[in-house]
């Protein structure tokens, strides 16, 4: 691989916004559209970075009123910048979710170094998301979080989930690449035939320019002539001729990622599709999505190119959950997020089902009863009280007979999580 063919894309662009520029000077649109063109802000909504970790920022965004207990953590994907998600004050998810009254804390990954070359997805996972959501937890005040994860920080979330469920209080996923069985479009037919393993070895970490111009190249017509057609049919539109500058400003205002992580992604998740089949180990433990019994929420686009509905669903149907929710939404990859529809009628429903499973909204009792009792802990769900029961351990207070170490081997599952469980029983006991 040619190194020097990861600046096609930008060549690319660079040109083709100079032909825009050009199409704007001959316009009675004049120099005002062309200073809208590229000044337009994005990003604006103001957030207290609270915690740095090598090139990662945690920022939290504060609401006017707190209504609700549990905040919302954002993982947001290795690839691109998550001003996505707060492009523009009217199509701004932390915006809407910050008018239901959430706390939002959003995890901006920065820029990996050549050092960071060896990161995988454990150290993304089990090091720099745990450590995340430590701080947030702390910060808040709570023992858990709602956990949203968008595209690749989605499958990064259910990573995260299935090892430390007892930290999450729901798990939320938009467009999310989960099962890959060659029906799942261009980007899965791609990665098919990439060779992850020589272009680590030939460029370290992935940059960011090759991956902008693969991206383009799914849909090349209107990346490249489609888009720009539309641009000077609507040039005279300051609100159009913005919100193109911000689109803009984002799909090529991406950042590398790290070449292990990469090579993981590519390799094991789209080529091997060990993800959906229970077959991904992380940590030493593997990830078996059968034991995720949070409740659970889907966003899907139904015209997503990138990762089509058919590469998310599935993950409904194989988690151990049976509050699990699909949201199949009339959208793009992006739309999802930026789209007026989706914010008039898309993140209005998702702050309600937020709503409706929170700390404040959700107050199980504590106390003896019978096997289906056990759920109302937070982390155990069917499955983990059917092992239980067939231990003889039948009600909260009994948990707290066994250390976590031996409701582990009972419940097949790590310490960890059976420690957050008789936390729980222990004031009771």
């Amino acid at each position: 691989m040619n190194p020097d063919a990861a600046t096609v894309s930008i060549d690319a662009q660079t040109q083709a916004l100079e032909i825009a520029a050009e199409l704007i000077e001959k316009t009675d649109a004049g120099i005002e559209q062309l200073e809208t063109l590229l000044t337009a802000d994005v990003g604006e909504t103001p957030s207290e970075i609270i915690y740095e970790e090598n090139k990662l920022e945690l920022h939290r965004y504060s609401p006017e009123t707190v209504e609700h207990e549990t905040p919302i953590f954002i993982v947001y994907a290795l690839v691109n910048r998550p001003y996505i998600l707060d492009l523009q004050p009217d199509r701004s998810v932390i915006q809407r979710l910050l008018e239901a009254g959430f706390e939002v804390y959003l995890v901006n990954w920065g820029e990996p170094s050549r050092l960071d070359r060896a990161l995988g997805l454990e150290d993304y996972v089990c090091r720099y998301i745990d450590n995340c959501v430590d701080v947030v937890c702390e910060d808040a005040g709570v023992d858990d979080v709602h956990l949203l994860g968008y595209c690749m920080g989605g499958s990064m979330s259910i990573m995260y989930t299935a090892l430390f469920q007892e930290r999450v209080r729901t798990l939320s996923l938009m467009a999310t690449p989960v099962a890959f069985e060659g029906k799942c479009g261009i980007l899965e037919r791609w990665a098919g035939h990439y060779d992850a393993d020589l272009a680590v070895e030939t460029l370290g970490n992935i940059p960011a320019e090759l991956l902008a111009f693969e991206f383009s190249m799914m849909d090349p017509i209107d990346q490249y002539i489609g888009k720009y057609v539309r641009l000077y049919d609507n040039i005279e539109d300051g609100d159009f001729v913005a919100n193109f500058s911000r689109m803009e400003q984002w799909i090529w205002d991406g950042v590398d990622v790290a070449g292990e992580a990469f090579r993981e992604f590519i390799n094991e998740l789209y080529k091997d599709n060990a993800l959906a089949r229970n077959e991904f180990t992380m940590a030493g433990q593997r990830i078996d999505l059968s034991e995720i019994e949070v409740p659970v929420l889907q966003i899907v686009g139904e015209y997503d190119h990138i990762v089509p509905a058919e590469s998310s669903k599935p993950f409904n149907e194989t988690v151990g959950s049976e509050d699990t929710k699909l949201i199949e939404f009339p959208a793009g990859h992006i739309g999802i997020s930026v789209s007026s529809k989706a914010h008039a009628k898309l993140w209005p429903e998702v702050a309600e089902w937020y709503a409706e499973r929170d700390a404040d909204a959700v107050t199980p009792p504590v106390s003896e009863g019978s096997a289906e009792q056990l759920t109302a802990l937070r982390g155990i769900g069917p499955t983990y009280a059917g092992r239980l029961a067939d231990a003889g351990i039948e009600t909260p207070r009994e948990l707290a007979d066994y250390n976590p170490q031996e409701l582990a081997e009972i419940a097949e599952t790590s310490p960890s999580r059976t420690r957050a469980w008789i936390e729980q029983v222990v004031p009771v006991h």
